[in-house]
């Protein structure tokens, strides 16, 4: 329950943060697309601990290997697996929490509804858990670009209280040429020292990440509960750490008049645009053709390295200091993760408006 996403390309995530390791189940891969593990390592190694300064000191390969479902280079249409081993695994680190509950993390609410939980790390609560989605989701772009060259790009915008400046579509050299993944490279000096300063002072901050798809179709996206932004919600709200999700104008749009915020329809060489997109390239819950652009917030890491006020499990007030090895900020390693979530999400509809809307021609003609 819980651990499935996806409708015609399904996967299902496995392990724990401090378990043997994490794997990944996707079912619903077409036949005869070529696939190699360097394709899919690509992905795992922009998402993997230990890359910088200002990430988690936690050093894993995250060496994938493809278990089932690819032959000589190629899917076969069956199930594929893929599974990463855990090497750089310290659970004593966490001995402390298995009776004490750390402040804004899963341990209270793990332990009240399932009776039982693995306190290393946070168990299956941890972010480690995303090697699996940043794997399935290395795929589901190989076939979007396939598709129609659809191209999906997630950077930094702002980290705590600094904003960066970003206009057009960024290159994926641009992301990644520092260590924020922020295309705004004075921004993004400026946001590496506020994380530097936090984690010296055993404190966290938060960012926003935006996300932005380019030639994606008009079409994608189904009525009236599998809206393409209502998945794409639940999809980046089910990532750790994330609070907020937008499309388009957000939360701004509330702020407009109806006559500012509606989109101005124009002719683009033949093919109907819009002039503002605040609409972020969905209308009705379908996608437009125009770019769909959103964003996630991710609150600050809820691990401190300083004593904090809790409960333990009798309900005793007492009090914690965070241990093991964190991240001061997540979203610099949450970018490929967005990117991923999204892949998945479109590349489902994707083949959901294949198989309804292009399969059969209803009209005869």
């Amino acid at each position: 329950m819980g651990n499935t996403f996806g409708t015609l390309f399904r996967i299902s995530t496995w392990g724990e943060s401090h378990g043997g390791g994490i794997g990944v189940v996707i079912d619903g891969c077409p036949p005869r697309l070529p696939l190699s593990v360097e394709e899919i390592q690509f992905e795992l190694d922009r998402r993997r601990p230990g890359q910088s300064d200002i990430t988690t000191p936690r050093k894993e390969s995250d060496t994938a290997s493809i278990v089932s479902g690819v032959y000589e280079g190629l899917t076969l249409g069956t199930p594929i697996a893929i599974y990463v081993p855990n090497g750089d695994q310290r659970p004593s680190a966490y001995s402390e929490m298995k009776d004490k509950f750390r402040p804004s993390h899963a341990d209270f609410t793990y332990q009240t509804k399932f009776g039982i939980r693995n306190h290393e790390g946070g168990g299956r609560s941890s972010a480690r858990e995303t090697i699996g989605r940043v794997a399935a989701g290395a795929i589901a772009k190989k076939i979007l670009k396939l598709a129609g060259d659809i191209e999906i790009r997630a950077y930094i915008t702002r980290v705590h209280d600094i904003e960066a400046t970003i206009t057009d579509f960024p290159t994926l050299e641009q992301v990644e040429a520092n260590p924020v993944r922020c295309p705004d490279p004075v921004a993004a000096e400026k946001m590496a020292d506020r994380i530097r300063e936090v984690r010296a002072e055993g404190d966290s901050v938060g960012g926003l990440i935006e996300c932005r798809v380019r030639n994606l179709p008009v079409g994608l996206g189904v009525p009236v509960f599998d809206r393409l932004e209502a998945d794409l919600a639940k999809a980046m709200l089910s990532l750790p750490a994330t609070k907020a999700f937008e499309v388009g104008s957000g939360f701004d749009g509330s702020l407009m008049k109806g006559s500012e915020h509606n989109d101005i329809f124009v002719n683009k060489d033949g093919k109907v645009g819009t002039a503002t997109n605040r609409s972020g390239g969905v209308q009705g819950g379908i996608s437009n053709g125009e770019e769909l652009v959103f964003r996630v917030a991710f609150k600050p890491t809820a691990t401190l390295i300083q004593k904090q006020a809790t409960v333990d499990k009798d309900g005793n007030e007492t009090e914690l200091m965070g241990r093991g090895r964190h991240d001061p900020c997540v979203v610099p390693r949450a970018v490929p993760i967005v990117e991923s979530m999204a892949a998945l999400v479109l590349v489902d509809h994707w083949m959901r408006h294949k198989a309804q809307c292009e399969a059969f021609d209803v009209q005869g003609s």
